[in-house]
């Protein structure tokens, strides 16, 4: 099959996040994660088909990048935002997390929760390597419970 007729000869371009709130946000993946901000944009209702949302938009949309990888962080101030700030279950089909490569993770664990996100210590888990080292990782939420997992794995 020639992959480059039906679209994938291109790299993926972003994750989009909804958040309740851009400035919490921004400090959580920016500060806690070690996030960049690379771009910022205020949409407004000529992307509603687009994105399916009706009525009057004022988006804020912020592009944040770590080691090639892009988040698209979306505040919708006009018409808001919809559901809770709760985590997914794993088996729930659709995106089920986010995973960051760390030095530390208990650091990092606890920066997170310095930036309103929770960590669930009791799904830490530790794997000896054949090598003698260790694979450390352990499971977050984001402010908004977007799941994230923190994980040292060795080289």
């Amino acid at each position: 099959m020639d992959h480059e007729h039906i679209g994938f000869g291109h790299n993926l371009s972003h994750v989009g996040i909804c958040v309740s709130d851009l400035d919490r946000s921004l400090r959580f993946y920016c500060q806690g994660l070690g996030f960049e901000l690379v771009e910022s944009y205020t949409v407004g209702t000529e992307f509603g088909r687009l994105m399916e949302v009706a009525g009057d938009i004022v988006l804020q949309s912020r592009f944040i990048t770590r080691d090639g990888v892009r988040l698209e962080l979306l505040r919708f101030d006009a018409p808001g935002f919809q559901g809770h700030a709760a985590r997914r279950p794993m088996n729930q089909l659709g995106l089920t997390h986010l995973s960051v490569r760390v030095g530390d993770v208990d650091a990092t664990a606890a920066r997170i929760r310095e930036l309103g996100g929770t960590v669930f210590d009791h799904t830490r888990s530790k794997f000896d390597n054949p090598d003698g080292s260790t694979s450390d990782f352990v499971y977050c939420t984001d402010p908004d419970g977007v799941r994230i997992e923190l994980m040292r794995l060795p080289g």
